[in-house]
Formats: structure tokens, sequence, C-alpha cells
């Protein structure tokens, strides 16, 4: 058998093989498994070097505990602890040939650890995109500073083909004769050519953007991916913002854009799909998508940006003129489409806000559909609710939008109190389901339909440097236009937001003059980002700085280039202004929001007279993970909002507190006296 040559060949040549590649003081390593190139002609395992034992002999007693940070560290002790066991296992590819002598080839080095072969191994080359000169730049850049090894598997010998660039989306084509990549500074793609060394800037003749049109953070903008490719690597499927188009990866012949320029035409964005594969994107662990052949159908997975609708298109690449034509479009978010083997049956998920997940197979393309399940009858026993698209100008005068959520039973001629959830962007998921679950950070939206209640969700759209701010221009012009309806209750208005809509809550209620709130509900909110600035990811161990300089936080600047920005950003510094009773979850294991910020925004509201509640979950995490927890918060979101919303008496844990004397006896749910 294969593996047992491969097990004689490692384990009784051991010793000549130190003489044979195998560097002095390494080891084959037992942390990675074998792999085999197609042929089984190669073997390819780990070697790593030898640690050195800890000496039992000394007592723990006279051991000192203490981490030693370095300033010319890559990186922070916090990260280096999080991850010293994969750095104690951590091993270097390595090759040997099966049927010649023994000798073992290195691929990955301590510049370039991480060494992929294309082709399942069965390449003569590697690749390696290196971050390793860069890693101390990373703890506070999110742009992907990158050098690009190349590495022969005959002999393990090196070059760098790029270095000192920003480059993300490295692959390689799927018979390994191409290796492609997007270069974030100046938004183009390129590939190398394995053959001739070649490296070519491809799609050139293609005028529309293949970086992200709406992106808004200070960081360069990603791509928007690719496709994969066709059969011996004649073409990849590269995606802009709508269509697809088919490149030659040696930027000879023209690009065709294979959707016809449908998607950007009508505003819908085509993706492909492969249907013998569950719809998932290039570069998911464990998933090589198949090359499409010469003459096959192609698939298009279809997002309407305008409508919300989901579907598929096709064009049948066979014909003398191949026309691309609708498939299926509806108000459902589809999942999992799968041909069977002989092509006569397709099946499929789909759901929307009121239609829970649901198994349907079509057997004639879509002209009928059926469905096969049922799984949550009882759905039809509860008031459940109703959703729709709303849009809106914002104060800045952007096209916005959002969604609003309904019961069920909505009376127009009843006024109904009315929650604001947001995060980022979400109106793309109007026809997703939401299922009814304890709570594990935010409002559950279908929990508080079915208890009379409006939830809106809008869209935020942001300015570099003033990321509270362009949560009120959104935020507030939606809520002022639907106040002109008269089934909107504008005296009982609360706004709820996790994490960085967390923030934003904590932020918007420091703006009574702007719009102010009945209640709010804010969790794991960063409340003095001076403070937050320098802090801890606890759950990655890295420093929080490059969030604020470079990714969501959108500040775009350090501290002490702009202070003022950190300062106008911060809800801490703005607290005496709160007029808003403010519900604050703030876990002491939270890994990503330091647990000190929700402290700092508690402790200022109690000392300005402010009315305040901090929810801290005993070693739990940004959110909840134990369901009992998820369950008291439930209740207390409700029992917060009914009270300020509805009128509903006070609990005790509101009126008066729970003291510490009384924890794990009393939980204070039951209406004050």
């Amino acid at each position: 058998m294969i593996h047992d040559r491969a097990v004689y060949f490692l384990r009784f040549h051991h010793t000549w093989l130190k003489t044979k590649g195998l560097p002095q003081n390494w080891k084959i390593s037992e942390n990675r498994s074998l792999q085999f190139d197609e042929p089984a002609n190669r073997l390819f395992f780990g070697i790593s070097p030898v640690m050195p034992e800890k000496d039992t002999t000394i007592v723990d007693s006279e051991v000192a505990k203490l981490d030693i940070w370095h300033y010319a560290e890559p990186y922070i002790q916090p990260y280096q602890l999080l991850n010293a066991q994969r750095e104690i296992k951590k091993s270097y590819v390595s090759t040997i040939e099966l049927n010649g002598e023994p000798a073992i080839v290195q691929l990955a080095t301590e510049d370039y650890e991480i060494v992929n072969v294309p082709d399942e191994w069965s390449a003569s080359w590697g690749y390696c995109a290196s971050d390793k000169r860069y890693e101390m730049e990373s703890q506070w850049s999110a742009n992907p500073h990158r050098d690009l090894y190349i590495v022969s598997v005959k002999d393990g010998s090196s070059k760098i083909i790029l270095k000192d660039v920003f480059i993300s989306s490295v692959s390689p084509s799927f018979d390994g004769n191409y290796l492609i990549w997007f270069n974030n500074s100046d938004r183009k793609w390129y590939s190398y050519e394995a053959a001739s060394g070649l490296i070519r800037n491809i799609a050139k003749d293609v005028e529309v953007s293949f970086a992200d049109e709406l992106h808004d953070t200070p960081e360069m903008a990603p791509s928007y991916g690719h496709g994969g490719w066709s059969e011996g690597d004649k073409e990849v499927y590269l995606y802009d913002r709508y269509d697809v188009w088919q490149v030659d990866p040696k930027g000879e012949q023209p690009s065709v854009n294979i959707s016809e320029g449908t998607g950007r035409k009508e505003n819908k964005m085509f993706r492909l799909v492969r249907l013998d594969k569950m719809l998932l994107p290039p570069g998911t662990p464990g998933v090589k998508l198949t090359p499409i052949k010469p003459k096959e159908t192609v698939y298009f997975s279809v997002f309407d940006n305008v409508t919300k609708e989901n579907g598929y298109y096709l064009k049948e690449m066979n014909k003398r003129k191949p026309v691309l034509k609708k498939w299926v479009l509806e108000p459902y978010n589809f999942m999992y489409l799968t041909r069977s083997k002989d092509g006569s049956v397709i099946t499929y998920v789909k759901h929307n806000f009121a239609t829970s997940p649901e198994l349907w197979i079509t057997r004639d393309n879509f002209k009928t559909q059926q469905k096969y399940t049922d799984i949550n009858p009882q759905q039809r026993d509860y008031i459940w609710g109703t959703n729709e698209l709303v849009k809106w100008k914002s104060a800045t005068g952007l096209d916005v939008e959002g969604i609003l959520h309904k019961p069920e039973n909505f009376d127009p001629a009843k006024k109904y109190p009315m929650i604001v959830y947001f995060y980022e962007k979400t109106s793309d998921y109007l026809y997703y389901y939401r299922a009814p679950a304890p709570s594990r950070s935010t409002v559950n939206i279908t929990f508080f339909t079915s208890n009379g209640y409006l939830v809106f969700v809008p869209d935020i759209y942001y300015q570099i440097g003033h990321p509270g701010k362009s949560a009120l221009d959104c935020i507030v012009p939606g809520v002022e236009m639907l106040c002109k309806n008269s089934w909107v209750d504008r005296d009982n208005i609360a706004i709820q937001g996790q994490s960085w809509g967390g923030y934003q809550v904590a932020y918007m209620i420091t703006q009574p003059q702007v719009f102010k709130w009945k209640a709010a509900g804010a969790g794991a909110p960063v409340s003095n980002m001076t403070s937050a600035y320098g802090g801890i990811r606890w759950g990655s161990g890295v420093s929080r700085q490059f969030q604020y300089e470079h990714t969501q936080s959108r500040i775009g600047k350090t501290l002490w280039e702009d202070l003022d920005l950190y300062i106008e950003n911060s809800p801490l510094f703005h607290a005496d202004k709160i007029e808003t009773p403010v519900l604050i979850m703030s876990n002491d294991a939270d890994e990503a929001v330091p647990w000190y910020q929700g402290i700092e925004y508690f402790t200022a509201l109690r000392r300005l007279g402010k009315p305040a509640w901090m929810l801290q979950y005993n070693n739990e995490s940004h959110n909840l993970g134990n369901r009992v927890n998820a369950k008291d918060l439930s209740i207390r979101l409700s029992q917060f909002f009914d009270h300020f919303l509805k009128g509903a008496p006070m609990p005790v844990w509101m009126k008066t507190g729970v003291p510490a004397t009384m924890k794990g006896i009393d939980w204070g749910f039951k209406i004050a006296e």
C-alpha cells in the first residue's frame, strides 16, 4: 500500500534522513497529516524544530509567574498566549520523492510559513502570500501587506515575485497552471503563469471596477472575488458589483461579460452556481469547485438590489447564440440548490420572514414547485408578523433603505410603539426568516412584532471620521418618515443595538436635540474611544488600534493625529446631555469589547443621576452563550421596553435593583409594589 511505503520511509529511514534534508535538531512533525500528490509519487508532511522541554526539577513555588511584553516583538503577549499551542505545534510543509532517493525537500520556511501546492498537491510549484515582514504593522493596519513567493516542489528553491505589495484573494487555477490575485492598491487582477513565470495584468479591457464600490471603511477596498475556472484553465470568472466576466489569464483574448451586462442594467447581482455543489464560495475549506466545461449550461444565483428578491438565471452555452434566461426570481431566499445525478430533479431550500426554511423540489425547471417538508407547523398557532422595504433620504441627501416589521394582526387605526434596531446595512436580508429565540444580545424581531411592536431596521451609510453622526444622519430621517403615518406612536420610540450597534445607541442618546428616544438598549457599547483605542480584543489577543484606524470604527486616524475625532465620537464625553433611560449589557468575559467600556458608561450616567441599568452576565462573552442567560436577557428586554413604551409597571430589578445578598435567590422579575 502507498501509505505503508510512506510510513516505511519516514520511520525506518529517519536517521539517514537527518543527513538528507532534515535540519539538525529538527524532527518530522506528528501535528500535520500526510498528503500525496495525485499520482502518489510524492508524499507531503511537516517538519518542525525540536522544542526545549520544561525543567520539571524546579518546584512550582520557585517559578515566577509573569508575561514579558517587548516593544520590538511582532505580536503582543495576549496574542502570543492565545496562539501558543498553535506555535508549538507549527510545522513546515516538506516533501519526499517516493520513487527516488528519500531526501527531504523543505518547502516552507520561517520567512514563508504556509506553502500551498496547486492541483491537489500535483503541481511542480507552490506559493505563499507571506505577511511575515509586516506582522507588527498588522496590529494597527487592516490592509493586506504581503510578499508573494513561488517555491519549487522539486528542490525547495524559492523566488519572491512580488515584494511589499497589498494583495488579497490569492488562489491557484484548477489545474495549477496559474496563480491569480487582486491588487488592493491599483484595484486590478493579476495572473502568474507557472510555465513562463510571466505576471500579467488581466481584464484590463474591462472598464468597470472589480473593487467593492460601496466600501466605506478607511482601508483598501477588497475585490468582489471570483467564481472559479473553465476547463483546462483557459478562463477565470471574475466578479464586479453586478456581473460575471470570463477573462483570459494570459490577458490576450477579450474579456466577455457572460451575464450580458444584465446585472448592471437591471441593478441585479449575478454570481456563478454549480448545481453539483451546494452554494459555497470559492476558497471555502474543503470545497474545490469543478471547472466549467465548454458548451455546458452556466447557472447564476441572482439578487435583485431593488426588490431584494432572490433566484436563478441560466445560459445554455451549447446553443448557437446563447441567451441569458430567467429561471426563477421570487420574494424568498434560496439555499442549497442541488441537482440529482440524472438531472431530472432539483432540490433547494427557501424561506422568507413569514415562512420558515422548507425543502422544495422542481422536476420541470421551476415551471412548477413542490414543497416536501412542513417543519414548523406550530407557527400557525401564533401571531407572527410581516415586513416591507421602506426608503427615505438621509440628512445628507443619500438614498437609504430599511425594513419595517409589523405585527401580523396590524390595524392601521391603532397606534403602535416602535423599536429601532440596527447594525450596518441589513436591508438585503428582507426575505430572511427570523426564528423566535431567546436573545443572545439583541431584540428578537419576531417576538416583539408578536407582542404588538413595530420594529424598524434601517441601513447606515458612513462618513469617515464621523460614525456616530453618520448613524443619526441615516436613522433619524427614516424614523421621521415613518412618524408621518398615524399608526406610529411618535412618543414611544426606542432604539436598541449590540456591539457596533450598541456603541451607536450609546452615542445617539447624547444628541437629544436631534431626536429624543423614549428608551434605549445598548449591548457591549464602546463609550470611550480614547481608552478603547489602546485596549485588547481578548478573543484574538490583538490591539484594538486597527479597528479605529482602518475598519469598523471608521475614525481613519491615530489618536495622536486627531484627538478631537475620538472625543467627538465617544459617548462618555457627552453623557451629561443624555435624557433617555438606558439599559446596558456589558459582560465580564467579553472577548471583543473591553468590559470596562460598559463600566465607564454606567458609572458616568450614575454620577450624573441619569436612569441607567447595567446587566453583567458572569463569565459570558460578547454575545450570550448560555441559554439560561439568553432567556433572562429576553425577559429583561421585554420588561424594560414594555415599561417605557407601553406603560407597564416596573419590575423589582428596575425599581430598586437586586442587591448582591439576594444573588441567585431573587431575580427581580416580579412587579414592584
